[in-house]
């Protein structure tokens, strides 16, 4: 069964959705950012994805206080990104209450670090997140493009222990258009033995259905809970 995972994207401590990764072109959310928390675990949720947004623009965490306070209110298992440039940074979100700290930037700018924290904290602990756009990644919050070829990339580290991803297709993100499927059957055709969580487009449980038939081991939903379009009592047969 796939793993469906809400988000909680943050700017100054709330709620927030992006759309196709543009901060300009962002929608605030009027609840708290715990109280969110919990409308996920009561809904029998499990996972929980939180996304600094702060701190991926600048140069260190921003919101691990938020993080706390989730962590402190709920058993949810946490993944927690955005900002994460040092090993000390890794510990501090755990320290908070993450399971899993999520990695983007720094994997494509200094991969040879990402490879030793892999190594360090081993790669249950540490989830590669992968912004594309046209297949290139981005980084710095979305803000900078590159010329990095995104299958090439996940393949280098799978080799080097990489054992988890989401990849978050930037043009569809907040768009609620739908995933995009074929990019994701690509990626599993290429790495059949990566745990892939698909990002971006999810407006509907058929898009569910559909990357759940690609055998996609998760997917992380947020404009379309916020907005109302997936209730959480329509995730409930998701809930193992």
């Amino acid at each position: 069964m796939i793993d469906v995972i809400p988000a909680i994207d943050l700017i100054d401590g709330k709620c927030v959705r992006l759309t196709r990764g543009d901060f300009a072109r962002s929608s605030r959310y009027p609840v708290d950012p715990v109280e969110m928390a919990k409308r996920f675990e009561a809904a029998g949720l499990r996972r929980l994805h939180i996304v600094d947004l702060d701190g991926a623009r600048k140069t260190n965490l921003q919101n691990v206080e938020v993080l706390k306070r989730i962590a402190a209110a709920t058993t949810l298992t946490i993944d927690f990104g955005g900002g994460v440039r040092t090993a000390d940074d890794v510990r501090r979100i755990f320290d908070a209450g993450a399971a899993i700290a999520t990695v983007g930037s720094l994997a494509v700018t200094q991969p040879d670090t990402f490879f030793e924290w892999i190594e360090l904290f081993g790669p249950e602990r540490l989830l590669l997140g992968a912004d594309v756009r046209g297949e290139k990644l981005a980084i710095n919050g979305w803000l900078k493009n590159t010329s990095v070829d995104l299958i090439r990339f996940l393949e280098r580290n799978c080799a080097r222990g990489l054992t988890q991803a989401f990849v978050t297709d930037i043009g569809t993100d907040g768009m609620l258009a739908g995933p995009a499927i074929a990019l994701y059957r690509k990626i599993r055709s290429r790495l059949p033995n990566l745990r892939l969580i698909a990002s971006g487009g999810v407006s509907s449980t058929a898009d569910i259905a559909n990357l759940e038939q690609l055998s996609c081991d998760g997917v992380i939903i947020g404009k379309a809970i916020y907005e109302d379009i997936i209730k959480l009592e329509d995730l409930k047969k998701y809930v193992s």
